[in-house]
This record gives C-alpha cells, sequence and structure tokens, in this order.
C-alpha cells in the first residue's frame, strides 16, 4: 500500500453493477479534481479475442475447463507488478483491449498503427503526475500461490450480484447481444463454474466495501427469466468489513438515503434505484481522505 501513490480497486464480474461504481468514481474524481490513471482488467487478459477462440475451442476438445476468469487466460503477475510499481513510484505500463470496431479506430488514430476490434493496444507508460490508480475489472484483488494484489491496494471495493442475477444477466446478454443460444450460454456458465469459485469469489472476503445487488423479483429458475431485474427491482447490500472505516456515519447515511436500513452493525441496505447515490455517499470522504494523505506524504 502506498499513501503517495494509492492504488483503488473496484472487482466485479460483469453486469454486476460495475459501471454504475465506476460512473459514482469519475463523478468524485472530477469534483474534487483528482486525476486518475484508469486501468480497464480487459487489458490483462493473456490472449485477444481470436487466439481466446481458439485456446477455448482445444481446451473443450480436450475436456479442460477454460475460461477468462482462470488464470491461465489473465496475466497475473503483470497486474500485480502494475500494482506495485504504480504504489512505489506512480508509473506503471498500461494497455486497452479494444471491444469494438470505434475503440479500435480511436487507439489506431492515437498510436499511428493499425488496431481492429478484439485486438489489445501496445503496451504504453502511464502518464506522469496521476494521483491515483483506478483499476476495474474482474481480478483486482486475485490472490494465488503466486500473486496477491491485495497487497498493493488501498481500497478495496466489490460489486456483485446474487448468482442468479448474474446468470441471467448473461444470458440474456450473450443471447440478445451476441447472438449464443442458450445452450451455449449455459455450457460457458458451466465450463467457467471452476474458475469462478477458485479466482472470483474469494475476492469479496477480500474488500473493503462490498456491494451486492439483491433481486426483489423471482429468479429461483435464471433459465427461463424473460427480463432482467431493474435498479428499482433490487436492492443493494452494503457490507463493510470494518465498521469503522474512515469513520463512516451510518446514522448520517440512514438519514441521507431514504429507504435504507441497516441489517448488521456491518451492513446497510439501500433501494437499488439508489445505488449511485449510496456509492458518492460513501466514498466521497473515503476518497477524499486517500487524497489528502497523498497530498501530505
Amino acid at each position: 500500500m502506498s499513501k503517495k501513490h494509492p492504488v483503488v480497486v473496484v472487482t466485479g464480474s460483469s453486469g454486476a453493477g460495475t459501471s454504475t461504481v465506476k460512473k459514482a468514481l469519475e463523478a468524485i474524481f472530477h469534483r474534487h479534481r483528482i486525476n486518475p490513471v484508469v486501468i480497464e482488467g480487459d487489458s490483462f487478459h493473456l490472449y485477444d479475442r481470436e487466439a481466446m477462440r481458439q485456446k477455448m475451442k482445444q481446451a473443450s476438445q480436450a475436456g479442460v475447463n477454460f475460461s477468462h476468469f482462470g488464470e491461465p487466460a489473465n496475466q497475473f503477475e503483470k497486474l500485480e507488478q502494475l500494482f506495485r510499481d504504480y504504489g512505489e513510484t506512480g508509473r506503471g505500463q498500461k494497455r486497452f483491449y479494444l471491444h469494438n470496431s470505434e475503440e479500435a479506430r480511436l487507439h489506431s488514430e492515437r498510436l499511428g498503427v493499425e488496431l481492429g476490434s478484439g485486438q489489445f493496444s501496445p503496451w504504453e507508460d502511464i502518464e506522469a503526475d496521476t494521483d491515483l490508480l483506478f483499476y476495474e475489472g474482474l481480478h483486482g484483488l486475485v490472490k494465488t500461490e503466486a500473486v496477491d494484489m491485495t497487497r498493493y491496494v488501498d481500497l478495496k471495493l466489490g460489486v456483485v450480484p446474487v448468482v442468479n442475477l448474474e446468470w441471467i444477466q448473461k444470458i440474456h446478454r450473450d443471447s440478445e447481444e451476441r447472438g449464443y443460444s442458450q445452450e451455449e450460454v449455459v455450457d460457458s456458465i458451466l465450463r467457467r463454474m471452476p474458475d469462478y469459485v477458485k479466482h472470483i469469489t474469494p475476492q469479496f472476503s477480500e474488500t473493503d466495501i462490498n456491494f451486492q445487488r439483491v433481486a426483489t423479483v423471482d429468479t429461483s429458475n435464471p433459465f427461463i427469466a424473460r427480463d432482467i431485474p431493474t435498479l428499482d427491482e433490487s436492492f443493494v447490500v452494503i457490507r463493510f468489513k470494518n465498521p469503522d472505516i474512515r469513520n463512516t456515519d451510518f446514522t448520517n447515511l440512514l438519514s441521507m438515503i431514504s429507504g435504507a436500513f441497516m441489517s448488521r452493525r456491518n451492513t446497510i441496505v439501500v433501494p437499488g434505484g439508489k445505488m449511485g447515490m449510496a456509492v458518492e455517499i460513501i466514498l466521497t470522504p473515503i476518497i477524499s481522505d486517500i487524497v489528502r494523505r497523498r497530498n501530505d506524504a
């Protein structure tokens, strides 16, 4: 961990609500004139889109589980090195995974090289004089025999839905946006499950604050759900590992967020539609304190 070059991590799977937390943090950064370097978790995958398809095909033929969640498909050591280097020097290297043709075009123009959708941009040095590193992705708090990301992270945030809700989101996204059949999506869920249990779930025991979305509609059979529960059809369970983190004032939180209540001494529950508001209220003083300590250092 580093007072002078802090590292803030939001870890969670796609569709979990990480975008809501990311937007809230970006609003805090803008409001307080904080200049972050933003690191996308996808950029530390080991294989680009086409190579990953080939690896998954080979693994399937060999009867081996292989997924984006697992260690063989990612560069855990390089991500840990970035967290360590940034904490020590405020520098390091980053790149971008190009999700679509528009991102490919923008980075091709910026770098003066020809890049395509599903590829990575070249590694490049992080710009100087950033205030903190902000990571958002799947593996920000991974611990294995070889790496321990948590040693270098100053604020650890987890964002995760209950598993049935996560499956509903994946089924709808992959079938409607990517054209997969339901059988293909179910096969994908089953293939990823060992890596999910081994590498994704344990991270949420490491978080300082965890945001978990729980639907208030029936999600008991995610494979027949006709639509994705909305935020207004959900509650968000916010668990603080240390109830006294940065002197969090739970009484004040309850008074500011209509419909919020305490379920345990370290857990507050808010209506799903108030998730973004809750994130900003909770994280603003914490981020301000991190930056104040950085400036003092």
